[in-house]
């Protein structure tokens, strides 16, 4: 790992399938506008249960990125 500045943001993904999937889903989102992505930490797991069941996974992660020289 080089020597490096990172600067982190943190994000909530969301998905009905699983809590990898609302990972993927937050970061691929956030690439549209966050340059030089390099790592993420999760932070937070919940959900919301109807009728028994899961019915949504929300994932809360921090997104740490290299700041443009």
């Amino acid at each position: 790992m080089s020597d490096n500045v990172y600067k982190s943001v943190e994000l909530t993904g969301s998905s009905e399938t699983s809590q990898e999937d609302a990972v993927r889903k937050a970061i691929k989102e956030a690439s549209k506008t966050i340059k030089h992505m390099r790592w993420f930490q999760v932070t937070g797991t919940r959900g919301h249960i109807e009728n028994g069941e899961i019915a949504h996974w929300q994932v809360s992660i921090k997104v740490g990125f290299t700041l443009d020289d």
